[in-house]
């Protein structure tokens, strides 16, 4: 009987990497396929096409002013008299207005220094008394 050789195979005690980069790039098509990306929601306003400007008496206007701090100054056309409220009460404004005049515009004007989140509680609160006349601007100066 012959006797072999006292040859023990050595294991190796390092990873092999020659497929690393394999794995690394399936892994990587992997998620890239699989992750979905949220679609970003931006305001759902239906803007007129391109037109004439229109000239609105002041009496169908109701001013709406954003400033920075986040208070809402209403007044009613060209008088004098302003009234500050949080943007929730505008919709019981807007009700009583458009009950009292129903061709009433909604013409609300940002401060340049206004949070954006402050002036979508103000479209919000129009959206929810049901306006659909809404006039969006910068406030100046």
């Amino acid at each position: 009987m012959a006797v072999l050789g006292n040859k023990k195979s050595k294991v190796s005690d390092e990873i092999p990497s020659s497929s690393m980069a394999d794995i690394a790039f399936l892994l990587l098509i992997f998620f890239l396929v699989t992750t979905t990306f949220p679609k970003d929601k931006g305001l759902s306003l239906v803007l007129p096409e391109e037109s004439e400007q229109i000239e609105v008496s002041q009496k169908n206007i109701l001013h709406i002013i954003v400033n920075p701090d986040g208070r809402v100054v209403v007044r009613y056309g060209d008088s004098p008299q302003e009234q500050t409220v949080p943007a929730d009460n505008l919709r019981s404004i807007w009700r009583q207005g458009v009950s009292e005049n129903p061709n009433l515009i909604a013409s609300v004007k940002t401060h340049p220094d206004a949070s954006y989140r402050f002036m979508i509680d103000v479209l919000d609160a129009l959206k929810a008394a049901g306006s659909n006349r809404i006039s969006l601007g910068l406030l100046e100066g």
